[in-house]
């Protein structure tokens, strides 16, 4: 029992890299269905999804091959204005973004900014953690949610 416990959470735990990327493992579907996920709870729970690229059809497009990945770019002003208001050149980082991709093993991965790695790109200081730590559980809850269903 215990075992069987470290390997779901071991599967289920985003990986952080050290360059404040949050890599989380899809248990379920495709790039694309994975995608359509995302972009379903994120209609979901309120947010704007300001648009959807797929750089694999792009680079089909010039004749090039590239394994399946979309960027899903979306946001909420509720949550993106007070991360500005800490301090306003976050907002190069915002919308915020997921790229779904598939890796040369066929894992398929939801891979987004670790919002504690954009704080301390920006300098923000530890008045606006609540902000930041808002941001990372819902990051956390979507790219979960749409990689595990």
């Amino acid at each position: 029992m215990h075992k069987l416990l470290l390997i779901i959470l071991f599967l289920f735990a985003p990986l952080v890299s050290a360059n404040g990327l949050i890599n989380v493992q899809s248990t379920d579907g495709s790039v694309e269905e994975v995608a359509d996920r995302f972009e379903h709870i994120l209609k979901k729970k309120g947010l704007t999804l300001f648009n959807r690229i797929n750089h694999s059809k792009a680079a089909k497009n010039i004749d090039l091959k590239l394994e399946p990945t979309e960027l899903l770019i979306f946001g909420n002003p509720k949550v993106g204005t007070p991360l500005m208001q800490c301090n306003q050149t976050t907002g190069i980082d915002l919308p915020q973004k997921v790229l779904i991709w598939k890796d040369d093993k066929g894992i398929i991965w939801i891979t987004y900014n670790d919002p504690k790695y954009v704080a301390e790109r920006h300098g923000i200081s530890e008045n606006c953690a609540k902000v930041i730590t808002k941001i990372g559980k819902a990051l956390n809850g979507l790219a979960n949610a749409a990689a595990n269903p």
